[in-house]
């Protein structure tokens, strides 16, 4: 798993949903988490961080651009673009799950979501990126 200094990037434009994220996290042992309402403030927070973002949890869809958008503009950049990035969605369709995995998404998980669930995606992510 993650060490709890992992410093998490959670982007997501429901202040509310940004809370049950982080406060998952925050169960799992987390210290270290920046959030963002939308991709441009993601992006704007990624690359300003001190220390730097190491996992980003990302809603897939917000005005402004999506999670996918985000995550392109992440691995499109090397400085970045070996940062696990897992998509957060209501979107449960094969054909979308594929379009993430083909992007890069790093997992994937739907809302809703428990503690458990996310820890089990995020081991998944952290031994996949071993």
């Amino acid at each position: 798993m993650f060490p709890p200094t992992t410093h998490i990037l959670v982007v997501d434009d429901f202040a509310s949903i940004r809370e049950v994220v982080v406060k998952s996290c925050t169960e799992l042992g987390f210290t270290k988490i920046t959030q963002a309402e939308n991709i441009q403030g993601a992006w704007e927070k990624l690359i300003s961080a001190d220390p730097p973002i190491d996992l980003i949890l990302s809603d897939w869809n917000m005005p402004g651009g999506t999670g996918i958008d985000l995550l392109k503009r992440v691995r499109a950049e090397p400085k970045y673009k070996t940062i696990p990035l897992v998509l957060i969605t209501t979107e449960n369709e094969k054909a979308r799950i594929i379009e993430a995995i083909t992007a890069g998404a790093s997992n994937y998980i739907v809302k809703p979501f428990t503690t458990d669930g996310l820890k089990q995606k995020l081991e998944a992510v952290f031994k996949a990126k071993k």
